[in-house]
């Protein structure tokens, strides 16, 4: 693990410094109060209270989500977060050089904003260990620790110069506790567009009404938005693509399989539907 991640990693029962040690066949991060957390072999490390509440996505649906974003569907939602984020970073003046990912998934956006940002390093957190074990190798300068972002977040205070968030759960007094002097903050949501016909089409689950609202509700009081951009694109999808992309959201716990599949095999190939996501740059207060 490179030292600055190393450094701004805190243990997450008191809050002490974390060092890498060896543990038995393993390796282990440490704290001064004997607090040990385990390194798994798939290169994450679990830096959870105890047990948790859910076990976020699935491995079928981080599969999903994986073979999804290597096909490039998504490469515009990608481009946009780069290009919020390059902006973002340039404009701050603080010293930290970590980027926090918050809900990383895969760490697929993780490792393109670390592209751009050549003097950066990434920790990529996520409640979800069939992603974590992929975020884990997403990216030479990134590693990945297992957390739930509504517990809090892992890292001193300060310590971050960027926290990306996108289509994931937004603790606004942790994503300003844990940003440093010149921080900023890159949230990625839906539009209310975002994948309509297919919502009308397969009964999926839609995007909240209110979203902007919730957005704003959980981070005005210590956040001002700087910046948004909308971002689209059609996609031409085959069926079976349709498929991978109902299997890696939140439709996927509740679609009914069957009945998911005849709906998929009534539509015309390809299938046509916009993809809008809203990108916002935001300011600690």
């Amino acid at each position: 693990m490179l030292p600055e991640i190393l450094n701004a990693l805190r243990c997450p029962l008191c809050a002490g410094p974390l060092a890498e040690v060896a543990a038995g066949s393993g390796r282990a991060l440490r704290c001064p109060a004997g607090h040990s957390f385990d390194l798994a072999r798939q290169g994450y490390v679990s830096l959870d209270t105890g047990s948790r509440p859910h076990a976020g996505d699935s491995g079928e649906m981080i599969a999903a989500r994986a073979a999804f974003l290597a096909a490039g569907h998504y490469a515009f939602v990608t481009d946009a977060l780069v290009a919020a984020a390059r902006e973002a970073w340039s404009g701050g003046a603080g010293p930290a050089r970590l980027v926090v990912d918050a809900g990383a998934g895969t760490g697929h956006h993780l490792a393109a904003v670390l592209d751009a940002l050549p003097e950066a390093a990434g920790l990529a957190l996520d409640v979800s260990k069939p992603a974590l074990r992929r975020a884990a190798r997403a990216h030479p300068r990134a590693a990945a620790a297992l957390c739930d972002t509504w517990r809090g977040l892992p890292v001193a205070d300060g310590a971050a110069r960027l926290v990306l968030d996108v289509f994931a759960p937004r603790n606004g007094p942790e994503f300003r506790r844990v940003l440093g002097e010149g921080g900023a903050l890159v949230v990625v949501t839906p539009a209310p567009e975002h994948l309509a016909a297919l919502v009308d089409a397969l009964g999926l689950l839609a995007v909240d009404p209110e979203k902007a609202e919730r957005v704003e509700a959980s981070l005005g009081e210590r956040f001002v938005l700087q910046g948004e951009v909308l971002a689209s694109r059609e996609l031409a999808l085959e069926h079976a693509e349709v498929r991978t992309l109902v299997g890696m959201g939140p439709s996927a716990w509740h679609a009914d399989a069957a009945a998911l599949a005849a709906r998929i095999a009534a539509l015309p190939e390809p299938v046509r539907v916009r993809a809008a996501v809203r990108v916002g740059t935001y300011r600690p207060r």
